[in-house]
């Protein structure tokens, strides 16, 4: 089977992006200022030599080359992401499923094991031919992926011996395979006792719903209108227990006699006015 290798670019790019900015930032200062300072140190007359020259700017073309590389590649990988995200949360049963391409049916995948605490690398090893689709790395051990989108027949037990050989080669901890459709009698019995997971169309669905986000909840929309406050209007004030003065109508209080310590109501414009009546 022909074999794709990446590039450095295609590294960068299956990384996350910010992964790729910061690699970016790194190379440019390492290249415009780092190279001419490490050399310009040196205490070889030649190496310092070829430092200060280096400091004068003569790499700055290829710093922003790589610079530029970088940043293009975070770019790509963010857009992967973006189109990842949208294929796991659009899709709406088997049929959705079989209706993507080989890449996209891979991208898919990808982001369902991400999505479940996984570590996704993706090897560009398989294609619509098979192979190793993704790696998984999770609690320190290292699964292989292979996803096969075949729509019209089952996925037989040459694949899954393949799969198994290439666990022992790359010292996997086990092996999935995906597909949309199921297996035949005889791989499925090769599978069992071995680390070996066959993934039919229907378990997937199950994880990619597992996996989509929750859309939100009535009482959870409610929450989010805005609620009216209504101004409540003042309570009533409390009836008056005090009665009104017999001569101009106030409010009276409660006084005592200074010598016979007797309690009356007195009004309470005194001295102003001088109404009584009895406590």
């Amino acid at each position: 089977m022909a074999r794709r290798r990446g590039s450095g670019i295609d590294t960068v790019a299956s990384m996350p992006w910010p992964v790729g900015i910061m690699l970016g930032l790194i190379g440019y200062i390492a290249i415009r200022y780092g190279i001419g300072w490490a050399l310009g140190i040196s205490t070889n007359p030649y190496l310092s030599g070829m430092g200060k020259i280096y400091s004068t700017g003569v790499l700055a073309p290829l710093a922003w080359l790589v610079l530029v590389l970088c940043w293009a590649a975070a770019l790509g990988s963010y857009l992967k992401s973006r189109r990842r995200k949208s294929l796991l949360e659009t899709q709406t049963g088997l049929d959705s499923l079989r209706a993507m391409n080989w890449r996209e049916f891979e991208m898919l995948v990808g982001e369902a094991f991400r999505r479940r605490g996984y570590t996704i690398h993706e090897t560009g090893l398989g294609g619509a031919d098979g192979g190793i689709d993704l790696i998984l790395h999770k609690d320190g051990k290292t699964t292989l992926v292979q996803c096969k989108q075949w729509k019209t027949q089952r996925i037989d037990v040459k694949v899954v011996r393949e799969m198994f050989g290439l666990l022992a080669h790359h010292g996997a901890a086990g092996v999935k395979i995906v597909a949309v459709g199921n297996y035949t009698a005889d791989a499925q019995r090769f599978a069992q006792g071995k680390p070996i997971e066959l993934i039919h169309g229907e378990a997937l669905l199950a994880m990619v719903r597992e996996s989509q986000t929750p859309p939100p909840t009535k009482a959870a929309i409610a929450t989010t209108k805005p609620v009216a406050v209504v101004a409540k209007p003042p309570p009533d004030p409390t009836p008056s227990t005090h009665p009104a003065c017999p001569k101009c109508g106030a409010d009276m209080v409660q006084r005592s006699n200074r010598s016979s310590k007797d309690r009356f109501w007195g009004c309470a414009k005194y001295p102003a006015c001088r109404g009584t009546r009895a406590a």
